[in-house]
């Protein structure tokens, strides 16, 4: 052996000694809870992370994040460990090609999946159609069947209701239902359209506390079409392998949690405006003797929170797409064919539904940051590639043939030349982009990326307006926050002789 090659390896023996320490310390395992949009699923939610806290886990709540399909997905990517969830959800919509009968045949189905279940906690929370106690008096109804007689009866459902195997559509073939004035909303805000009186039919969960709050009366469901939705939590089945006293914690909330508490759970956060967190706490004292630490954000610090999260999404989608976009426009503008191709394409993109484009991205990048920024990159192409390419083909004939005869190659002509005098199209595109941008960044905390769309979600699902404008307000000042800077940016890049008025451009944002 070489004295070279001894000397390494006692440098390499030594650095490993050194590290060693740092090496060998264990890090808090890191888990990851869901939550479903709306308040219940939230406190459920609050309650698996303050549980798996107690194990000494470094553990997160990603909350709101949308309808079944996402957290169900997540859980089965692993971007999630476990969310509360619903029998009924589980045989009805997730696994209902199955055809599973018993709760045996589900938790081996789930196992085929890796994921598993706890044992129901307690409370069975199952659909079911309210409408106001005096307006059922006044027609006589008791049972989804007496709908049959009055078709002239406004309906409005929770938009996944609408769509669900064990929502609305099968609902109205079973029970034959003749109404048409059918209508899908956020579950939260069809209780405000029932109080308002433009709604007088819509889906229960049976432990919202809206239903005494506003008056309603659950109609009967005589023909037993909505099945047992016992509360359970679902988890990957890794995680009872690398934390099972995480799972284990879990396990402490079977059967404690009955219908009347969740009820009144759901009351406090809802009706009394108490934090989600504190809620939790507070059950988990009373029933499992824990003292749980935890911390309520004021209104500046979660401010500080969602712009940070907002800049973070409007900044790198933005500025890759002014990276791509500038020079698809500009080879959209030199080569014709090829330039109604990229218009089509980006055209295409563009009428994609945005909160669906959020979605697509899921599966390939799971939940969060990520899938959010790509679909913001995408939206933000079409204004940028279209105002280049019309500020590009608008430039006069006359000038670009007086560039051409100085002698100017391709390249110099269109640095020293085409671009300035396109610069005020293209920047009136990007600023296009930027406003669009920071509206559409608001839906991605339906996806779990933050933003100011958390506090507009969470100010939606609790009634609560003054949360609302939490979010809308910065929103739209940081939309003119964006376009006032790109206004800057126009001002010392052009030079004053080409400045003109906005009007006198051609726009083909």
């Amino acid at each position: 052996m070489t004295v070279k090659r001894m000397i390494a390896m006692l440098l390499l023996g030594f650095c490993a000694l050194l590290t060693y320490p740092v090496l060998s310390t264990e890090a808090p395992k890191r888990i990851t809870l869901g939550s479903k949009g709306f308040t219940e699923s939230v406190i459920l939610g609050e309650m698996l992370r303050q549980l798996a806290q107690q194990t000494g886990a470094e553990a997160q709540h990603q909350r709101q994040l949308g309808g079944t399909s996402v957290l169900w997905n997540a859980l089965l990517s692993g971007e999630i460990d476990a969310y509360p969830e619903y029998t009924g959800t589980l045989l009805q919509e997730i696994l209902v090609k199955e055809n599973l009968q018993t709760e045996a045949e589900l938790r081996q189905a789930l196992a085929k999946h890796g994921l598993r279940m706890t044992a129901p906690l307690g409370f069975n929370n199952t659909y079911a159609i309210g409408i106001k106690t005096e307006l059922a008096e006044q027609l006589k109804l008791r049972t989804i069947s007496d709908l049959k007689n009055h078709p002239e009866l406004v309906l409005g459902f929770g938009n996944e209701f609408m769509d669900r195997g064990d929502g609305w559509p099968g609902l109205q073939q079973r029970y034959q239902l003749p109404q048409q004035n059918v209508r899908g909303l956020d579950h939260d805000l069809a209780y405000r359209g029932i109080a308002s009186g433009s709604l007088q039919v819509t889906d229960l969960y049976s432990t919202d506390a809206e239903i005494a709050y506003y008056k309603l009366l659950a109609l009967e469901d005589d023909l037993n079409y909505f099945p047992v939705y016992n509360a359970v939590i679902l988890y990957r089945a890794d995680l009872a392998q690398q934390s099972p006293e995480v799972v284990a914690m879990f396990n402490r909330l079977v059967g404690r949690i009955d219908a009347p508490t969740m009820s009144r759970m759901n009351a406090q956060v809802k009706l009394n405006g108490e934090p989600e967190s504190a809620v939790a706490a507070g059950f988990l004292k009373r029933t499992l003797n824990l003292e749980v630490g935890y911390r309520v954000k004021t209104a500046w610090q979660r401010f500080w929170q969602h712009t940070g999260e907002h800049l973070v999404l409007v900044g790198i989608s933005l500025s890759a797409a002014i990276l791509l976009a500038i020079p698809l426009g500009i080879l959209a503008a030199r080569r014709e064919r090829l330039g109604h191709i990229v218009l089509g394409a980006a055209s295409i993109l563009q009428t994609i539904p945005s909160l669906a484009l959020f979605v697509f991205m899921i599966p390939i990048l799971g939940i969060g940051g990520p899938p959010a920024i790509v679909a913001l990159f995408l939206y933000s192409l079409l204004p940028i590639i279209r105002n280049t390419h019309a500020g590009l083909k608008d430039i006069p004939h006359a000038i670009v043939e007086s560039a051409q005869a100085l002698g100017l190659p391709s390249r110099a002509r269109l640095r020293i030349v085409e671009l300035p005098l396109a610069t005020r199209a293209i920047l009136a595109g990007i600023k296009t982009s930027a406003v669009i941008n920071v509206g559409t960044a608001t839906l991605a905390a339906l996806i779990g990326a933050g933003g100011y769309g958390q506090p507009i979600l969470t100010g939606i699902r609790l009634d609560n307006t003054s949360l609302i404008l939490q979010g809308a307000i910065p929103a739209a000042a940081l939309a003119l926050l964006v376009q006032g800077l790109f206004e800057l940016i126009e001002r010392g890049l052009l030079p004053r002789g080409l400045r003109i008025q906005t009007s006198d451009v051609k726009s083909a944002s």
